[in-house]
Formats: structure tokens, sequence, C-alpha cells
């Protein structure tokens, strides 16, 4: 089969490249089209496929400001010619999925997330905008919406991230979908006999992830923090900061791994559509304080007992008060852990599985699509 692999942009390796990087294990004479690639900003291991970008490449400031021309993305994903290949894998959480597949191609879209600023969590995003401005985003997002909405049907099958991205694809595009938890690399974590005194915590600096709340958390707990990632509200975070709390900006793979091994616990304060990060942790035999909402409710078991342990506990409220009695609470019962036990439970999610479920469901796909 001709094989295309449909990804949004390419400027760096976040969980939605490492996706897109292990299906081109699966397919390695895949060609890839995308709105954007920096060259050098994702794996070589991608790189080497051949790589088209789309007309927004060559725009003014794309490399910073990409984002910027959001409502130029559906115009530039439908522009790809996609003629004379069999099997389409688009990985999505803006406008891959829209792409217009020839009338013969399988068009399977692994879905990270339907577009979250323009349905349910544009706050997050936009902010309170004035009203002139605020106009023309309303403007763009209801275009975006009918748009997204209008493209479902490019799509065969449906493959969500977690059971929590199900319901967000049931309500909002109106289909059914199957669940492929993303592709954790276990093999890269390992378990640590020796512990730091230092809880961690992992993400880029977006206002959604909840960071501030962790600090003012922290802030009062007078416990070590360790925080790696940057972003646009980096200023603001190193702002609110007090001592006991550091920022390493991104690290490489080395570093991170020893961060994981050594952490008394990751602190996840956000909403995420599943989390690679929270399993990362796990896979290296530490547990997890976590919101209690979204994809780390099926990664995560909670603490239950000293006989059921579990591999983490949840907090209710994004909150720095919760955060502080969760940490408190760990505290008591932080013995109770087996790195081991929580390392088996990280497994569910390794690479071979995925690799294996994705393969079947290819196989599947294909056989129902050439049936009579």
């Amino acid at each position: 089969m001709r094989v295309a692999l449909i990804h949004d942009w390419l400027t760096g390796m976040r969980g939605g490249e490492k996706v897109l990087e292990t299906l081109c294990t699966l397919f390695p004479d895949a060609d890839i089209y995308t709105l954007l690639h920096i060259r050098g900003s994702v794996s070589h291991r991608i790189e080497r496929h051949a790589i088209h970008a789309s007309f927004i490449q060559k725009l003014p400031f794309v490399r910073k400001h990409y984002r910027s021309y959001l409502p130029l993305f559906p115009v530039a994903i439908e522009s790809f010619n996609l003629e004379g290949y069999d099997l389409i894998i688009s990985t999505s959480h803006c406008v891959a999925k829209g792409i217009i597949p020839n009338p013969e191609a399988v068009h399977i879209s692994y879905c990270f997330t339907p577009m979250r600023y323009i349905w349910d969590r544009r706050s997050d995003y936009f902010g309170n905008a004035g009203r002139l401005k605020g106009a023309v985003i309303h403007t763009v997002l209801h275009y975006l919406r009918q748009w997204d909405t209008a493209s479902v049907g490019r799509t065969h099958q449906f493959v969500a991230i977690s059971e929590f991205v199900r319901e967000r694809i049931r309500a909002y595009y109106g289909r059914e979908s199957r669940v492929i938890y993303p592709p954790v690399d276990c093999s890269r974590f390992s378990v640590s006999d020796k512990k730091g005194d230092y809880f961690l915590l992992i993400s880029a600096f977006a206002p959604y992830k909840r960071i501030d709340q962790a600090i003012l958390a922290f802030n009062r707990l007078k416990h070590r923090l360790v925080i790696v990632g940057n972003g646009q509200e980096e200023k603001r975070l190193k702002k609110i900061a007090e001592k006991n709390i550091e920022f390493l900006g991104w690290v490489d793979d080395t570093a991170l791994k020893n961060l994981y091994a050594g952490c008394r616990a990751l602190i996840f304060p956000g909403v995420e559509d599943f989390g690679l990060v929270p399993v990362e942790a796990q896979a290296s035999g530490r547990p997890v304080i976590a919101y209690g909402r979204g994809g780390v409710l099926e990664s995560v078991i909670p603490y239950v007992s000293s006989d059921q342990p579990g591999t983490g506990l949840f907090f209710d409220t994004q909150s720095p008060s919760a955060i502080v009695e969760a940490v408190k609470s760990f505290e008591k019962i932080e013995e109770h852990f087996d790195p081991d036990w929580i390392r088996k439970n990280a497994m569910r999610f390794d690479r071979e599985r995925f690799l294996e479920a994705f393969n079947t469901l290819v196989n599947d796909a294909v056989y129902r699509r050439e049936q009579p």
C-alpha cells in the first residue's frame, strides 16, 4: 500500500510527534504531509521521511507565530493532493483530520482531541479579549466549528487516545471511535533505588496547564519542586515562585530519565486528554499526584489502602489548597507505594502494545473497505 501520514505541524517533539514517530516505524516508506515543518525540530526517524509542507510554510514570521494563521489552516490542509494513496492516517488535534482523501483510500484519524480552543476551552487560549478583538475571535471560531463538523465525513475510522477523548468525539462530531492509548517507550525509563528530596512537574507553560496553582501550593509547603519545561507563561511563573522551586527548562533524555527516577512523586495539576508524562513517571516507578479529571483517570490507579496502594492519588479542585492537602496526604502513605508495581501498571501503555493494536486496526479497516 502507498501510505500518507498527515500531521498538523512539525515544530518540536511533544506527545503528538512521539505518536507520529511510532507510526513512522510501522510505515517506514510513508510520505508525511503537514502545515509547517521546521527542519531539525523533530526526530531523525521522522525527518528521514519525505515531508511535504503546505503554503503556510512560506508565510512571514511563521516559525514563531504560525498559530496566528489559524483561520488559513483548513484551506491549507485541503490543498494537499493525495491521489494514489491507499491508506491515509491523520494524527490530529487541529485540522489534520480534515484532509480530502481520494475516493478509493481508507482514512483513519488518530484523534488527540477535537480542537479544544474552538469547542469548550476558548477562555484558556484567548482570555478575556476586548469587544472588537472578541468579535473577530468569535467569527473565526464560528467558521472553524462549521468547517470542523463538515469535514468529519472524510474520516472512515476515528481512533481516540482515551475514553475521555472518545466522549468528546461523540459529543462534537457525533461519531463513535475506538480507543488505542498513545505509545510510551517504557524501555527508556527504569526504577532507581535512590530517591531524591524533590517533587517533579513537567509541562509546557500554557495557562490551562495550571502550573501556577502547583507553584503557589509549594510556596506554602516549602518542599523542593523541580519544574521542567518552558512557554508563554515563563516570566509570570518565575515571578511568583519562591526559592524552593527550580526551573530547568527542557532537558535532554538522560537528564529527564534521572529526574523521573529520583523524584518523590510527579505533580500533575492540569487536565489532559491522555497525558504521557504521568505514564512516563510510572514507568520510572514513581507515584503521581494529579487533578482527578481527564485521561489521567485511565492511567493512574488511586491509592485505597496499604493493601491496595495504587500508583498515585488525586485532588478534586485545581487550587493551591487542594494540592497542599494532596501532598500532605501523600507524605503519610508514601512508604506504601511499590515502584515495581507502579512500573508494571505503566506497561499497559507500552509502545509494543500500541503497534500491535494499531496494526490490527489498519488491517481491519482496509479489509472492510475492500469488501463489496
